[in-house]
């Protein structure tokens, strides 16, 4: 298998196309582009409610053990108060990763490859061709937006530490690159679905020997097909 046909990672300043690292070659368009919306980030990707709820919980049992304790109301409250003030710095960290994060994501959707540039401190692009993803899934989700998740097949590999948190969640040993907190999921998820058939349709021409040799990026674009 050529080399165009696995998926990439690139470290980049500045991008000839947006939210890509390169210019499209011959034959390639752009379907679809869009950013996941940062409140839909922080909950499921980042799972910032379940969190909150967890140091509600703790400060709530912090305030009924000084209570036990006999310690006056007062300062049960203030202990609890404590853990409250405590458990809001970590979430306030994650909120604002997660505003980051989704001001600096951009997901990409061609006629080849799905491509996903994310990174808050450096750019980082991942590029999925279309040859390596065995399906993909929608999650629909009542704020509107939806999260699409794509197998990659074996022996191929993501990297589930690079591309965080756009990935699906609990999955870390065969990482799931996901289109996160996106709007309009159903819509997208088809537009993919019709881009997957039609290069799956498409015949594959045979890569010289001398081609599959050159490296990445320089590749026959047929072999992505």
């Amino acid at each position: 298998m050529s080399a165009s046909t696995r998926p990439t990672f690139s470290e980049h300043d500045a991008e000839p196309v947006p939210g890509l690292p390169g210019p499209l070659p011959a034959g390639e368009t752009i379907l679809w582009q869009g950013a996941p919306r940062w409140g839909g980030l922080a909950r499921r990707a980042l799972h910032l409610r379940g969190l909150g709820v967890y140091f509600f919980l703790l400060a709530v049992w912090r305030g009924g053990a000084l209570s036990a304790d006999g310690v006056g109301v007062q300062d049960a409250l203030l202990g609890a108060l404590f853990i409250i003030a405590l458990g809001a710095i970590p979430l306030g960290m994650l909120a604002g990763f997660a505003w980051l994060s989704a001001r600096t994501t951009l997901y990409t959707v061609t006629n080849r490859r799905v491509v996903v540039r994310t990174g808050v401190a450096l750019p980082l692009t991942v590029n999925i061709p279309f040859a390596v993803i065995g399906s993909a899934a929608v999650a629909r989700h009542g704020d509107g937006t939806g999260d699409i998740a794509l197998q990659v097949m074996a022996p191929h590999r993501i990297s589930w530490l690079a591309l965080w948190p756009h990935t699906r969640s609990w999955r870390i040993t065969r990482p799931e690159p996901t289109l996160r907190a996106v709007p309009e999921p159903e819509a997208v998820a088809q537009l993919l679905g019709r881009a997957l058939a039609a290069a799956a349709s498409m015949p594959v021409r045979a890569v010289p020997a001398s081609a599959a040799q050159r490296p990445a990026g320089q590749g026959s674009a047929e072999a992505m097909a």
